[in-house]
C-alpha cells in the first residue's frame, strides 16, 4: 500500500511539470491520464484515441489505476517533452496540429500521425513526399446544390497554378477555384457527418461554399493539410520575404461565432426574417438563409471602435414584426444593423464576439479587405 500512495503522489508531481502539465497531443490543461508505452500525459478524450492504439500505446489513469514501480520510472525518464523531440521531430510547417476545441478527426488523425504512422520521426519522406506532389487528388462526398443529397465528386488540387477543381465528368471541370481567397474548416455538426469539411472561397464578390466529407478519417484531414500545404506554397511565392510565422495564420481562419438571427433591413421596418449569421476571425459577418446554403445573401465588414463601429445591447423602442426580443444594434459608418435572437445567452455570445472583432486592431489586409466587402442588405 505504502508504494501504491507513493506512486501515485510521485504521478501527480510528474504531471505538474512543465510540459507534462497539458496534454501531449492537444494541449488540454491537467491531463490526467497517461501512455505509460510512450511516456506521455494525455488528458481523458485523447485517451480515447490511445485505447484505439494497443500495438503502440496503453494508458492508465495517474489517479486511478494501479501503477508498479517500473513505470513510474519510465514516466519519470520519458514525460511529454522528452516524447515530442521523438514523435515532432520534422512536422511541416502548414500542417494543423489540433487543440483541445478541435473536432474529433483532426485529433484522432494526429495522435494516428504521430504514434501509429511515426509520420513525423524523419522515418521516412513519405509525408513531405505526398504534399508537396504537383497534384492532390481523390474521390470526395459533395453536397448537391439543390438539395441535401452528397454526391461522389472527383476533387483535384494544384500547386501549378493553385487551384482547387471537381469534376462531375471526367474530363471538364464543373469548377475551377482559385487558392486566393479560399478557406478550409472542419464543420462536423454543421454537416452531420463525423468527418464534414466546409470549403469555402470568393467569387464574384460573394463567398460561396463546398460541403464534403469522406468516410474515411485519414483522407479527409489529408485534404484539409493538403490544401494547407497548396496555400503555404502560394503565400511564400506571393511574399517571398514574409517569415513562415507571418503566413502560417493565414492558412485557415475559424468561424468566432455561428447561429441564427433574426435581422430587418436597412430602413429598419422591413419584417424581420431569421438566417443564419457566421462571424469569422478576419472580421467578416455573413448571413445565409440556412447552414449548408452554398451562397451568402449578404456580407458586412466588422471594423473597429476607432472607425466609428460600435455594438450594443437591445433595439430601437419603435421597432416591430420580430418573433424574437433579445436585441443586438451594430453600428458601422454607413448603416446601424438591428438583429434579434431568440435566447438571452444568444444575445450574450453575440455581442462578445462583435465586441472581441471590434477591439481588434486593422491589419494591411483589414484594410484591403474593408475596400472590397459588400455590405448587408
Amino acid at each position: 500500500m505504502a508504494s501504491l500512495e507513493r506512486n501515485k503522489k510521485v504521478l501527480l508531481e510528474l504531471v505538474k511539470q512543465p510540459g507534462n502539465n497539458i496534454c501531449a497531443d492537444c494541449g488540454a490543461p491537467e491531463p490526467d491520464w497517461s501512455s505509460y508505452t510512450l511516456g506521455i500525459f494525455v488528458c481523458l478524450n485523447c485517451s480515447g484515441t490511445h485505447r484505439d492504439l494497443p500495438a503502440v500505446s496503453k494508458v492508465k489513469s495517474i489517479r486511478l489505476d494501479f501503477w508498479d514501480d517500473s513505470l513510474v520510472e519510465f514516466m519519470r525518464d520519458r514525460g511529454n517533452c522528452a516524447a515530442k523531440a521523438i514523435y515532432e521531430k520534422l512536422i511541416p510547417a502548414f500542417l494543423y496540429r489540433p487543440q483541445q476545441k478541435d473536432c474529433l478527426v483532426l485529433k484522432d488523425q494526429w495522435i494516428r500521425a504521430k504514434y501509429e504512422r511515426r509520420a513525423f520521426t524523419g522515418e521516412n519522406n513519405d509525408l513531405q513526399q505526398a504534399y508537396s506532389s504537383d497534384t492532390f487528388e481523390s474521390i470526395l462526398w459533395k453536397k448537391g446544390k439543390d438539395n441535401k443529397q452528397f454526391l461522389k465528386r472527383t476533387f483535384q488540387l494544384s500547386q501549378k497554378d493553385f487551384t482547387l477543381r471537381y469534376f462531375v465528368k471526367k474530363d471538364s471541370p464543373k469548377a475551377v477555384i482559385s487558392l486566393k481567397d479560399l478557406n478550409a474548416v472542419f464543420q462536423p455538426e454543421k454537416i452531420g457527418h463525423a468527418h464534414g469539411l466546409q470549403i469555402s472561397y470568393v467569387q464574384e464578390g460573394r463567398t460561396r461554399n463546398l460541403f464534403v466529407y469522406h468516410e474515411s478519417g485519414q483522407v479527409i484531414v489529408s485534404w484539409f493539410n493538403a490544401i494547407r500545404a497548396t496555400q503555404f506554397v502560394y503565400l511564400k511565392k506571393k511574399h517571398p520575404n514574409a517569415q513562415d510565422s507571418e503566413l502560417i495564420p493565414q492558412l485557415t481562419t475559424s468561424s468566432l461565432k455561428e447561429g441564427y438571427m433574426e435581422k430587418t433591413g436597412p430602413m429598419q421596418w422591413e419584417p424581420f426574417k431569421k438566417r443564419w449569421f457566421t462571424l469569422s476571425l478576419d472580421r467578416k459577418l455573413l448571413y445565409f438563409k440556412t447552414p449548408l446554403d452554398a451562397t451568402e445573401l449578404g456580407a458586412v465588414f466588422i471594423g473597429t471602435e476607432s472607425h466609428n463601429y460600435s455594438v450594443n445591447e437591445g433595439s430601437p423602442n419603435a421597432m416591430r414584426g420580430s418573433r424574437w426580443q433579445c436585441g443586438i444594434t451594430l453600428q458601422t459608418p454607413g448603416r446601424q444593423f438591428v438583429f434579434m435572437c431568440e435566447q438571452e445567452q444568444d444575445q450574450k455570445d453575440w455581442i462578445a464576439a462583435f465586441k472581441q472583432i471590434i477591439s481588434q486592431p486593422l491589419t494591411m489586409q483589414d484594410y484591403a479587405n474593408e475596400a472590397n466587402w459588400p455590405r448587408l442588405k
